[in-house]
């Protein structure tokens, strides 16, 4: 069965202009090289550091920028060959949701006009009722009650204007949705709430989520499988649960040490990494990540891996994480009576901070 988006060597260099006649001196290299797929009805995150060309890769995919070079196969058809009309026409199955719910909102609309303006470009409704049905529809769908059509932006907090774009997302009853870091910038009991709000509306219409991030605590509540990137490049892939529980890739292993615990008591090592990113303009030779790996070879200096897949979907862009030593549990192993002794300690230091 064909996969419902196929993205193919996916390739985007932006020029570095300068001097007098701006000639073109350099190329950041945004994204290098990107083969992934997504199935109906999954989710598949990207996750990164800042700069390592995960919110290029979502803007590409819906040609809001154009590619360097590459392809993207939507529901068998190759975005980047499709003309301005035609592109057009296919916008109504693949929408975003932006990371900032405040910035894209139009704070002079209100939110019924808001959510009725890509009703009437794509032509879905007919008549001022039709519209009114519609607007209230999507209010309820996201949580929000039908007379908030008539409030404007600055009168929700943020965590409901994010509901508020993530029903102008649903409005053309998308197939596939972008989601750039959604709740990066909300409070964390409101992230629970939008993030499984996405999910039920996942179920309800069988939607396909890129969700773009760098929370991977905040990741492994939604995604059913995981790319993670390092500057430009994706240098692992593999179900969610396969991911956390074995992480291949050394910088894998240190984006997931990097997840604070809820586990007092429970030290686990860390895996630091030294130095700072390379600049996308003039990226390592051989493998990228070889200048801050701590088991960096001789010949990662010279080859540049390629993503290599085993027999269960787990692709690694490493050909000696067979080599390394095992990475700690995301969450280490607790016996019952370590389970209780922590908790009869956190009970009688609570007991004595109250007594004090």
């Amino acid at each position: 069965m064909r996969a419902l988006l196929e993205v193919t060597r996916l390739v985007k260099h932006f020029p570095v202009k300068s001097g007098w006649f701006g000639s073109t001196t350099a190329h950041v290299r945004a994204v290098d090289g990107v083969d992934f797929y997504l199935d109906e009805g999954e989710t598949l995150a990207i996750v990164g550091e800042s700069g390592c060309g995960k919110s290029t890769v979502g803007r590409l995919v819906l040609r809001l920028i154009e590619p360097t070079a590459g392809r993207v196969l939507f529901e068998g058809d190759d975005l980047l060959a499709l003309d301005g009309d035609q592109m057009r026409a296919r916008r109504r199955r693949l929408q975003l949701i932006f990371q900032d719910p405040y910035a894209s909102l139009n704070p002079r609309m209100t939110v019924g006009a808001m959510l009725a303006e890509p009703l009437w470009l794509h032509r879905l409704i007919g008549n001022e009722r039709q519209r009114r049905d519609r607007v209230a529809e999507l209010l309820e769908l996201v949580g929000l009650r039908a007379d908030h059509a008539r409030r404007y932006p600055h009168e929700f907090s943020g965590g409901q204007r994010q509901r508020l774009a993530i029903a102008r997302a649903l409005a053309v009853e998308p197939r596939l949705i972008v989601a750039d870091e959604p709740v990066s910038a909300l409070d964390v009991s409101i992230q629970a709430q939008v993030i499984n709000l996405m999910r039920a509306l996942q179920e309800r219409f069988g939607l396909a989520y890129i969700f773009i991030s760098h929370d991977l605590a905040v990741v492994k509540h939604i995604a059913d499988r995981i790319a993670v990137m390092y500057l430009g490049k994706i240098v692992e892939t593999a179900p969610a649960d396969e991911l956390f529980r074995r992480p291949r890739h050394p910088y894998t292993q240190a984006l997931l040490s990097a997840v604070p615990q809820p586990y007092p008591g429970i030290v686990r090592e860390r895996a630091l990494l030294e130095g700072d990113i390379p600049s996308a303009m003039n990226p390592p030779n051989g493998c990228r990540f070889h200048t801050r790996c701590r088991f960096a070879r001789p010949s990662c200096r010279r080859e540049a891996p390629s993503l290599a897949d085993d027999a269960n979907g787990h692709a690694t862009a490493c050909p000696w994480w067979p080599e390394f030593p095992p990475a700690a549990a995301l969450i280490p192993a607790e016996s019952d009576a370590q389970h209780r002794i922590r908790l009869d300690r956190l009970q009688a230091a609570f007991v004595s901070q109250e007594a004090t």
